[in-house]
């Protein structure tokens, strides 16, 4: 039986010749994502703005209008709803009743018999409460998990390579993140601690497609003294190029199906696990090996003096 392979044998792809056009593109894409979270914000979950949610299953799919009216006439705050998964499936959002536990169920309770009066029998799926001081630990504890990646990820890089390899994997990483944020920010899915789990995830899998892709080119410019830098971040991309492609295929195929298949409660983390891998990859091929032609890297012949050349000038 033939061995299917996804990328020939002698593949010879020039990446570095549309590095330009990559960088347009990637610029592009992280400008108009900052532009996005900007502009119209994450949709934060309960996990970073605190209240309470809740999940209600209807019988069949509820005006958000009419739905609005009637649970903001309990008297029990300003609610916010939002479709989840289909249109029967409504997130509830409320401000967190002041008290002890028990009121936090007296408004479960209240919201409950209202719509039960009115849409006849519903499923409550999920109900979450968490404090305002909850939350913001929360975003803290967020932000220092992604930053603290990223500086751990550029060190990692600095010390294993050399100083130019760590500033194009981290500017790789950024982009990737920032895009990643923006698509959360232009399609309002519910940003949660799981999202963020995601973003870390997305950053270490695009971390290792990068470090393979640099250690490669770092073996070439040792290999192939006499040869521009431009061939050689070429061969060492195409070099790797087959494990790149069915690495990142085969997570692209479970992860589709979780995101078909899977239960709704998922659904945010793994559309955000599919956009990171495709970002990812892209990344790794087209911007982070090519950024090191513009910072300055230079085969080795340019770079290490040739022996005894100034006994030959001086003869």
């Amino acid at each position: 039986m033939p061995v299917i392979k996804l990328v020939p044998d002698n593949t010879n792809i020039g990446f570095v010749r549309i590095r330009f056009i990559a960088f347009a593109l990637t610029l592009l894409l992280t400008i108009g994502s900052a532009a996005l979270l900007v502009t119209r914000g994450l949709n934060l979950g309960v996990d970073f703005v605190g209240g309470l949610t809740m999940e209600v299953e209807f019988q069949q799919p509820p005006a958000l209008d009419g739905l609005r009216t009637r649970v903001d006439g309990l008297g029990v705050g300003r609610s916010a709803l939002q479709e989840f998964g289909n249109p029967r499936n409504i997130l509830i959002r409320l401000p967190l009743p002041e008290g002890e536990q028990g009121a936090v169920q007296r408004v479960v309770a209240k919201v409950q018999s209202g719509l039960k009066s009115g849409y006849g029998e519903v499923k409550f799926r999920r109900v979450e409460s968490v404090s305002g001081k909850v939350s913001d630990e929360l975003i803290e504890s967020g932000l220092w998990a992604v930053g603290l990646s990223m500086l751990f990820v550029a060190l990692f890089t600095w010390f294993r390579f050399e100083w130019y390899f760590g500033i194009s994997t981290v500017v790789a990483l950024v982009h990737d993140v920032v895009v990643t944020l923006g698509f959360f920010a232009l399609t309002q899915l519910e940003f949660d601690l799981n999202i963020v789990a995601a973003v870390l995830t997305i950053i270490g899998y695009s971390l290792n497609d990068k470090v393979v892709i640099d250690d490669r080119i770092r073996e070439n410019l040792r290999k192939y003294r006499t040869m521009d830098i431009g061939p050689i971040i070429d061969l060492s991309v195409n070099e790797t190029l087959p494990r790149t492609v069915m690495t990142s295929i085969t997570l692209l195929a479970a992860l589709v199906a979780m995101l078909v298949l899977g239960p709704d409660v998922i659904f945010g983390f793994t559309a955000a696990m599919v956009l990171g891998i495709v970002i990812g990859t892209y990344s790794s091929i087209f911007v982070s090996s090519s950024l090191l032609i513009s910072l300055g890297v230079k085969s080795r012949a340019a770079a290490e003096p040739v022996p005894n050349a100034e006994r030959v000038v001086r003869r």
